[in-house]
C-alpha cells in the first residue's frame, strides 16, 4: 500500500507539463504539490489536468499561478487524513468525498504516503457496455479496403479493431457489441463471440447504413452508461479516467476531444467594416475536434430515433437544445484518426515505433 512519494510529489515552481509528465510515470493518476519540507499543499489529478487543458492554460506555467482557480481545481484544498489512520476511516472518508486518493499528512501537515483506494477495496469490473462503430464504408481508404472493412487493415500482425477490442478489455469492460454494414461477415469471422479475446461479443447488423448514432437505439435496456468507440482510431486514451470525468462532472454525454493546431500561413486581418482592427502574422490556430469516443446514458440512448440514419452531432444539437449536459473529456494520449490512406501510414509508422 505504500506509496514512493518521490514519484507524485512536486515543487509549486514546477510546470503543469512537468507534473503531467510525473502523473503518467507514477501510474497514480494525481500528484502532490508540496513545499521544500514536504508540507502539504494542494493535489492536482488527471481530471485537474483535463480542465486546465480545456481551459486553454499555457502548459509550460508554474503551477502555484492556478492554485485557487475553480475552473480547474474542483476541491479547494486538499483532503487528508492523518498518519496512524485505520483503513476502515479511510475507507469512509474516501467515500464521503467521492475521492479515490487519501495523502497521508503528520502533525505539521507534511506528506508521508498516499492512500488510493483500489489497494484498500476491490474495484468492481467497468459498470457499463462497450459498442465498436464498425459499419463504415471506408472510401477515403481505398483500395485497402476493397477487401477489407476500415476496423480491420492491419496494425502491425494484427487488425486495427483487435486493438481496441483488447484495450476495452484491459480496461475492465466484458461486454462489447459492435456494430457491422460493410464486410461485416469479416468481422464476425475473426472475433467471433469473443471469447479468444476475453470478452463478451454480440453484432448488431445494420441493413442499411443507420449513421454514427442510429445502431445505438437496439441496445438492450440498462441502467449502466454506455461508451462508444469509433472502429478506425489508435488511441491509448484512458477509458477508466473518462468515466470518472463523466461521473464528476453528472454528465449525460461526454464527448472525447483531441486539440488541433492549424498554422495559417499568411497574416490574418481582423477587420470592422472598412477598418482594420488587428493583424497576426501566421498565427497558429487551436481548436478541439470530436476523437470519436462517446459516453452516453441510457436516457441519452433512449432519444435516438428508431429504424433511420441518426448521426452523433444530430444526438448532441438534440440534447444541448433540450439542456442535457453534454460536456468534453481533452484526449492528451495518443490519438490517430484514421479515415485516409495518409491517416493510417501515420499510424502504421506509430505503431512501429512504439507510440502505441
Amino acid at each position: 500500500m505504500f506509496t514512493c512519494l518521490e514519484d507524485i510529489l512536486v515543487l509549486p515552481t514546477m510546470t503543469l507539463r512537468e507534473t503531467m509528465a510525473r502523473i503518467d510515470r507514477s501510474g497514480k493518476c494525481i500528484a502532490l504539490v508540496a513545499d521544500a519540507d514536504r508540507r502539504l499543499l494542494a493535489t492536482i489529478t488527471d481530471g485537474d489536468i483535463r480542465r486546465a487543458i480545456l481551459a486553454n492554460v499555457d502548459l509550460d506555467v508554474e503551477i502555484e499561478s492556478l492554485l485557487g482557480n475553480p475552473a480547474i481545481f474542483q476541491n479547494p484544498g486538499p483532503i487528508t487524513a492523518s498518519v496512524g489512520t485505520s483503513e476502515a476511516d479511510l475507507v469512509r472518508l474516501m467515500n464521503k468525498h467521492q475521492v479515490r486518493h487519501l495523502p497521508l499528512v503528520d502533525k505539521r501537515g507534511r506528506a508521508t504516503d498516499l492512500i488510493v483506494l483500489r489497494d484498500l477495496v476491490t474495484e468492481p469490473d467497468l459498470p457499463l457496455r462497450a459498442v465498436v462503430m464498425a459499419g463504415g464504408y471506408g472510401n477515403r481508404l481505398k483500395p485497402l479496403t476493397d477487401n477489407l472493412p476500415k476496423p480491420m487493415l492491419p496494425m502491425g500482425d494484427r487488425p486495427l479493431m483487435e486493438l481496441i477490442i483488447d484495450q476495452l478489455r484491459e480496461a475492465g469492460f466484458q461486454r462489447v457489441a459492435v456494430t457491422t454494414h460493410y464486410k461485416g461477415n469479416v468481422i464476425r469471422k475473426h472475433f467471433g463471440d469473443g471469447k479468444c479475446h476475453g470478452v463478451q461479443i454480440n453484432y448488431i447488423g445494420e441493413d442499411e447504413p443507420l449513421g454514427t448514432a442510429g445502431a445505438l437505439c437496439s441496445l438492450e435496456v440498462s441502467n449502466e452508461p454506455v461508451l462508444v468507440v469509433n472502429g478506425d482510431i489508435l488511441t491509448t486514451v484512458d477509458f477508466r479516467a473518462m468515466l470518472d470525468f463523466h461521473y464528476d462532472h453528472a454528465a449525460d454525454m461526454t464527448v472525447a476531444v483531441k486539440q488541433q493546431e492549424l498554422q495559417i500561413t499568411y497574416g490574418v486581418v481582423e477587420t470592422d467594416g472598412v477598418n482594420i482592427t488587428r493583424i497576426s502574422e501566421k498565427p497558429v490556430l487551436r481548436h478541439f475536434v470530436s476523437a470519436g469516443i462517446y459516453l452516453l446514458t441510457q436516457q441519452v440512448c433512449s432519444l435516438i430515433p428508431q429504424g433511420r440514419r441518426y448521426d452523433i452531432p444530430d444526438l448532441i444539437t438534440r440534447l444541448i437544445a433540450e439542456r442535457y449536459r453534454v460536456i468534453s473529456f481533452p484526449v492528451r494520449e495518443y490519438w490517430q484518426d484514421i479515415g485516409r490512406i495518409e491517416d493510417y501510414e501515420q499510424a502504421l509508422a506509430d505503431f512501429q515505433k512504439g507510440e502505441i
